[in-house]
Parts: structure tokens; C-alpha cells; sequence
């Protein structure tokens, strides 16, 4: 059971990341996977967060790259250039 509640903690959960979309204003940030891939979001519009899983649009090459939040790592935000 401890170790349950642990894992629960670590993974990214719909509400945590609403929270950087819902942001006023809104800061671009960074998803970082598991895997090592990373996807900016630069827009609230550019990201659906379901219950699971989240949809990132990547405009510059007109895709979509579905994403589990338990493999989310890290979120962070993009500082100004």
C-alpha cells in the first residue's frame, strides 16, 4: 500500500497540468518524457489534457503527439528570450 501511494505522487495528473495551461497569463512551457523526448507548448490551445493521456499540437509540423501522463517527468517553464 505504501508503495501504491508513493507511485500515485510522482505521476503527472490532468489537474497538475492544467494548472500551467490556466496559468494568466500564460507561461510556455516544456513537457519532459520518460523516454527523453520533450514538447513545447507555446500556446494553451496547442495541448487537450484527458483523463490519461494528453494531445500536444506541434504547429510548425502540422502533428499530433499523444502523450500518457504517467510518462510526463517533468514540466517546465520556458523562460524568455
Amino acid at each position: 500500500m505504501y508503495a501504491r501511494s508513493r507511485v500515485q505522487e510522482i505521476f503527472m495528473n490532468a489537474e497538475a497540468l492544467y494548472d500551467f495551461v490556466r496559468r494568466v497569463p500564460f507561461e510556455p512551457f516544456v513537457l519532459r518524457m520518460s523516454n527523453g523526448e520533450s514538447h513545447e507548448i507555446r500556446h494553451p490551445e496547442c495541448i487537450m489534457i484527458g483523463k490519461n493521456r494528453a494531445v500536444v499540437y506541434v504547429p510548425e509540423q502540422d502533428r499530433f503527439v499523444f502523450c500518457a501522463l504517467i510518462h510526463i517527468n517533468t514540466v517546465e517553464v520556458l523562460q524568455a528570450t
